[in-house]
């Protein structure tokens, strides 16, 4: 009998630890697993589109666009606008809103209401970082990540369009130069002459679009825009609010101002009868006329 149950022990023995051990091995998947989950998130908010390539004469316009959840709105955008001041960018513009989605008021007490607010918090955030530093500032933001919902990253090649400006620049100011040299030495008529400096307003006003363009281009290419939509999950607001007070007149206090506005009425009938004594008086005197003569009469 002891034997037995010698035996039966080592068997519980051994079955308690095969458990145990495969609980470890578990846990040590999901947290591999979740590892990883959070790995990628990070990796994949990120692109080989948003990386400045090495030793490349090609100009790159990067802009990027980011919808996601995070768990708190407001800390949220702290932390992208401190990411963005520390990578030497800057915001250019930010909506902080909460959307009421629901409200209901319910009476607890004669003295109090409950006041129930569901409302949605987000933001959109334009902000704008060093080129090079684009990869960096988008994996930096992956950390405020709850949810993902899409990420659009775009690196259009502006290299051909900004030859094409200085090439198209060049060849306005080599005109302009031309054209003020035939206005100074050849220019006679004056029709010429007005004619000349018509076309050469036009080539000064199509060297400077040019050269603005470019100075648009080469700012876009320095500084990549990164747009950005954030939201949190509904959030359930409950306040208590005092009811207004109902205050009643007393009876005392009803009896005097009913006193005072009937002495109001006869101050009234008074002024009345006061601006139409002219009028009572040719009643009183037409009718003791009428009573003296002709009544006798009849």
């Amino acid at each position: 009998m002891i034997k037995t149950s010698k035996t039966i022990l080592a068997l519980l023995i051994v079955i308690f630890a095969i458990s145990c051990k495969k609980a470890e091995e578990a846990s040590e998947s999901a947290y591999e697993s979740n590892n990883d989950i959070a790995v990628d998130t990070t990796n994949t908010i990120s692109s080989s589109a948003a990386v400045e390539p090495k030793n490349s004469d090609r100009k790159f316009v990067r802009t990027a666009d980011i919808k996601f959840k995070v768990k708190n709105v407001a800390n949220s955008t702290y932390a992208i606008e401190n990411t963005t001041n520390k990578f030497g960018g800057f915001v250019t513009y930010t909506n902080l809103q909460s959307t009421v989605s629901d409200k209901q008021e319910t009476k607890i007490s004669q003295d109090s209401t409950l006041e129930i607010t569901k409302y949605t918090v987000e933001n959109n955030i334009t902000i704008r970082v060093p080129n090079i530093r684009l990869d960096t500032v988008i994996k930096t933001i992956a950390k405020q990540i709850d949810f993902l919902e899409y990420r659009i990253i775009k690196a259009d090649d502006v290299s051909l369009q900004m030859l094409s400006n200085q090439m198209q620049q060049n060849r306005s100011s080599n005109q302009e130069k031309r054209l003020e040299k035939a206005i100074d030495t050849k220019g006679k008529k004056l029709n010429e002459v007005i004619a000349a400096e018509d076309n050469l307003n036009t080539k000064n006003e199509q060297n400077d679009n040019a050269k603005l363009e470019n100075l648009s281009l080469k700012d876009q290419v320095n500084f990549s825009t990164l747009t950005l939509q954030i939201y949190q999950r509904e959030t359930i607001k409950e306040e208590m609010v005092a009811n207004p007070k109902t205050y009643r007149q007393g009876f005392g206090s009803k009896i005097l101002d009913g006193i005072i506005s009937g002495w109001y009425v006869i101050e009234g009938i008074i002024a009345v009868i006061a601006q139409l004594w002219s009028v009572i008086l040719i009643g009183i005197g037409g009718y003791i006329i009428f009573k003296k003569y002709f009544h006798k009469g009849n």
